[in-house]
């Protein structure tokens, strides 16, 4: 499978070095992480890491998380997708510009990639993890299909009253389930 793919009105690509300033820049508005502020890059080491782990989810399962550029223009408007979370599930999660929410693009980006990642591997899980008071994320995951099937605190959140979310697409193990929770 090639390593971009579209969607009515966006071109999901393989991040490459080139692309992190744009990423970095998203990650780092305090506007798009208004749901769980403590995860915001405050330096481009961070943005680094989080690009090495997409890159290694692209050369074990043949997917990760992709850079999101509008079709019509090519502005990088976020990244997102489905990528292999500690070999047991696909993750599909999302991070959209500030000036770009609301237009329907998570659920655009979401559906495409687990599109992408059901015809690669079907036999394993697609899951979406939140935090609960993210309400337009849990609103993805239903669209997407996803059953709620955790409801427990956010280990490791500095906010302690936090609850975390996952949704799934069928009916997890033990193991699968602890690989959403680290």
């Amino acid at each position: 499978m090639p390593d971009d793919f579209l969607t009515a009105r966006l071109r999901l690509s393989r991040p490459t070095r080139a692309d992190l300033d744009a990423v970095h820049a998203i990650n780092a508005d305090p506007r798009v992480w208004t749901h769980f502020p403590s995860l915001r890059h405050t330096d481009i080491a961070t943005t680094v890491s989080m690009m090495e782990r997409w890159e290694r989810s692209w050369q074990e399962a043949g997917l990760g998380s992709s850079v999101v550029r509008l079709r019509s223009t090519g502005e990088v408007i976020g990244n997102g997708g489905c990528a292999l979370l500690r070999g047991e599930v696909w993750n599909v999660g999302y991070r959209i510009a500030a000036d770009h929410h609301g237009h329907g693009y998570a659920t655009e980006i979401a559906g495409a990639a687990v599109g992408r990642a059901r015809a690669i591997d079907p036999d394993r899980p697609i899951i979406a993890f939140l935090v609960e008071h993210n309400r337009a994320s849990g609103r993805v995951a239903e669209k997407l299909g996803l059953s709620l099937v955790h409801r427990g605190p956010d280990a490791g959140n500095p906010d302690p009253s936090v609850m975390r979310l996952v949704y799934a697409d069928r009916e997890l193990t033990p193991e699968q389930l602890a690989a959403t929770l680290r």
